[in-house]
């Protein structure tokens, strides 16, 4: 191996034992539903545990735990919307040393104040990451303070690898590792960590299709802006990966696939139902490449990567509501009633009749497009399968009412 991956190696020995006291041995947990959905065995990395609520916080405490020892900063700077401003915020009040992260205007609240509430110094600036990230390299130098990368840092690139450590040190036996990718500074410790363990292990990164900026680059063997990117794995949007975490990355990592918005909202909605566990999009990715077989496990013992739990609450309804539709477990119908007492109740009954239980009816009259006479009646249903819905549309026309899906 070159010598970049063998001083990436170095450094993470030594983030394991500085980190080993101040962060979480995160649990390794076999999932049963995911083994019977992959015809693997599946076990999680559950990073989502870790403080926090994301495995940022490994590389930052380590990169500032060397800065304070060995050049006693004081103060540092970072540009985050999320999970990294968090880590640094969290690890800087532990080590004694003052934050400012610049966080973009639009960043939803509760991110805002999880940082503010670690005691960082938060100042809102730019509409994207990247105004952002610009003004934090402008403060920083003129302020000569530190500035504390997301990724594009051999310090922090080994404190995240300190989670390939971990796996290896629960599960000697393992095929493949499936990994989440924004910058590639998780994917490049964790797979360095874990090649020079077992080289056999395969290391597999996981990208949005609507951000592969990584996933070019790593395919193309050059780097690659994507300027155009949206995602609901907002963790993991970048438009311009690392140089530093390319060339690792191009050593040690066997190879990357995309994996579209849909996968990932069905891969938190079976974390959060059967592993009883929350993760945000962007910590699912590795698990929506398993459901949607962008990678297949089958024989194979696999682990996936759950990078993170912070989750926008509404986000995450959202999620849930959007999947029980698509999966057919909530389901909406629409039809004509005559618009006199007692019609709503005939098809109240036949959905009683089934055991089905309303979760909500809109009952429309004055629609310009509803003849006069008529009332258009939808209702949100909950059901066990979609035949249930099939049977349901039956039993309505068979009392004469015509209803359909919509």
């Amino acid at each position: 191996m070159s010598s970049l991956v063998e001083d990436i190696n170095i450094r993470i020995r030594e983030a394991y034992d500085i980190l080993s006291p101040v962060i979480h041995h995160t649990p390794l947990m076999p999932s049963k539903t995911l083994s019977d959905m992959t015809q693997g065995e599946v076990l999680l990395k559950l990073e989502n545990f870790q403080k926090t609520g994301a495995f940022k916080v490994r590389g930052a405490y380590y990169k500032l735990s060397k800065l304070k020892q060995k050049e006693g900063v004081s103060r540092v700077v970072a540009a985050s919307s999320g999970n990294h401003a968090q880590g640094v915020a969290y690890s800087a009040s532990q080590l004694g040393i003052a934050a400012t992260i610049f966080m973009p205007r639009y960043t939803p609240f509760y991110k805002v104040n999880a940082t503010k509430s670690y005691g960082a110094q938060v100042i809102l600036h730019g509409e994207t990451y990247d105004e952002s990230y610009r003004k934090a390299l402008e403060f920083a130098n003129a302020q000569k303070m530190p500035f504390i990368h997301p990724f594009e840092d051999p310090d922090i690139i080994a404190g995240q690898g300190t989670i390939g450590v971990e796996i290896f040190k629960d599960a000697h036996r393992v095929d493949v590792v499936v990994v989440p990718v924004g910058g590639g500074g998780l994917i490049s410790g964790i797979a360095v960590a874990l090649k020079k363990l077992n080289d056999k292990i395969k290391i597999i990164g996981v990208q949005p299709s609507g951000a592969p900026a990584m996933y070019l680059s790593y395919k193309q063997g050059k780097l690659v802006e994507t300027p155009n990117v949206f995602s609901i794995a907002d963790g993991v949007i970048v438009k311009k990966p690392g140089e530093l975490t390319l060339k690792i990355m191009e050593e040690v990592v066997d190879d990357m696939v995309l994996v579209d918005d849909k996968d990932t909202a069905r891969a938190v909605f079976v974390l959060l139902e059967r592993a009883k566990t929350v993760a945000e999009p962007a910590g699912a990715l590795s698990v929506a490449a398993l459901l949607s077989g962008a990678i297949d496990v089958k024989g194979k013992r696999a682990v996936a990567v759950v990078s993170g739990g912070n989750v926008e609450p509404s986000l995450l309804s959202r999620i849930i509501t959007q999947t029980l539709f698509v999966e057919g477990r909530q389901v909406k119908i629409r039809g004509m009633l005559p618009d006199r007492p007692g019609q709503l109740k005939r098809v109240i009954d036949v959905v009683a009749d089934l055991g089905l239980n309303i979760i909500s009816i809109e009952h429309e009259r004055v629609n310009p497009l509803v003849a006069p006479g008529l009332a258009e009646v939808t209702l949100g249903i909950e059901v066990p399968s979609r035949e249930v819905i099939n049977l349901l549309i039956v039993r309505l026309k068979e009392q004469g009412l015509s209803f359909e899906v919509v």
